[in-house]
């Protein structure tokens, strides 16, 4: 069975052919791009990619206005039937202002933009994305953001950590995220999202090779099952 994705494209993506070429190089079947205005999704999707960059120059809140995008709707609803998602950077702060994962993505407490690789602690290695890593596992994945301060009440923190749905974690204070975390879950676990960056480390040539593992499960898991 050929594996069968989707990125979608907002007014100022501009991650979203390194997700495209991400998504095709690790399962050989090239993307489907779709623009933020269809009202509809391609029949028969496996996976929904929501890739980094500025939406909407950022105006309002990082991910607010692309939120209410017409594609979202359709995004929600596949969501809502078990179709897995995976937003990056600007699509963490897309998935968060749609309510599809909890919290929100605050300015850097460095207050400025933060463009390194970091190292990241894999603290749930059992969902789709994350089952070709072991628990505990430490890799490196870059990061570039301005607004990846992850908040959220600490009730909400709590049952995150307690329900297993902190996927990632960074090994240092890379911009003030509460507890560290780097990426998260939805309570079915078809959901993540993450300010790293994994489709920028999928080539040794590119600097590294640890993300590619988080597509590898994807695709294994769907494809073979």
């Amino acid at each position: 069975m050929a594996f069968r994705s989707a990125v979608i494209t907002f007014p100022g993506s501009n991650c979203d052919r390194d997700m495209a070429d991400a998504l095709e190089k690790v399962s050989g079947t090239p993307a489907l791009r779709v623009w933020h205005g269809d009202h509809d999704l391609p029949e028969g999707l496996d996976f929904i990619a929501l890739p980094g960059g500025f939406s909407y120059g950022d105006y309002l809140r990082c991910g607010a206005i692309a939120s209410r995008s017409p594609v979202m709707q359709a995004v929600i609803a596949a969501a809502d039937k078990g179709v897995p998602v995976l937003g990056v950077c600007n699509g963490f702060q897309v998935l968060t202002e749609s309510g599809l994962l909890p919290g929100a993505l605050l300015r850097n407490s460095v207050i400025r933009f933060v463009c390194r690789d970091v190292r990241l602690k894999v603290e749930n290695a059992q969902s789709l994305f994350t089952s070709g890593y072991e628990a505990g596992q430490e890799i490196a994945i870059p990061v570039a953001h301005h607004d990846g301060n992850y908040f959220a009440d600490e009730e909400t923190l709590d049952r995150l950590e307690g329900e297993g749905r902190v996927a990632f974690r960074y090994m240092e204070d890379v911009n003030g995220s509460a507890r560290q975390i780097a990426g998260v879950l939805n309570a079915a676990g078809n959901v993540l999202g993450m300010m790293p960056h994994p489709e920028r480390a999928i080539e040794a040539t590119h600097g590294g090779t640890d993300g590619r593992a988080l597509f590898e499960s994807a695709i294994r898991g769907l494809v073979g099952a």
